[in-house]
């Protein structure tokens, strides 16, 4: 994996007993040249992980303070975050504790996926995951929304 501060790719990982994921080399050494240790680790919807690097997270929270405090998208995001997310930072070994409520909602124990999400990561549990790419195939509809900008 090419070092150019872009998370991408896939590494399997594995959640051990005491919940804590072992972040892929090449994806700890980027993350920490590019923002540091310091993370936040939530889910949106319980289904999957999400791995932000504190000074990404900082980033949205920085828009989010431009909507109104009373805005339902924002209140229903943030409270989706917040339910799931922790502050953590990576330990000596390169893990992260991913936090009970989200581990078991996301069903998080043993063979993962960690994907990169270009500043943050993914961790999906691997049969959710396999699950979800057969029941949202890629269309031809997908292959036209990417081509209006040139991909």
């Amino acid at each position: 994996m090419e070092q150019n501060g872009v998370l991408r790719g896939n590494s399997p990982a594995t959640i051990d007993r005491n919940g804590r994921l072992k972040i892929p080399n090449e994806f700890r050494r980027i993350i920490e040249v590019e923002y540091g240790r310091d993370l936040f680790v939530t889910s949106l919807s319980g289904e999957n992980v999400r791995i932000y690097p504190l000074a990404v997270w900082t980033a949205i929270e920085k828009k989010l303070a431009q909507m109104s405090s009373t805005h339902p998208a924002r209140v229903r995001f943030l409270d989706r975050v917040n339910f799931f997310g922790q502050l953590t930072q990576f330990d000596a070994q390169g893990r992260v504790v991913v936090h009970p409520r989200v581990r078991e909602s996301a069903h998080m124990a043993g063979e993962v996926d960690v994907l990169g999400n270009y500043n943050y990561l993914e961790v999906w549990n691997h049969e959710r995951f396999v699950g979800k790419l057969q029941r949202e195939p890629f269309t031809d509809d997908d292959a036209r929304a990417l081509a209006d900008f040139g991909i």
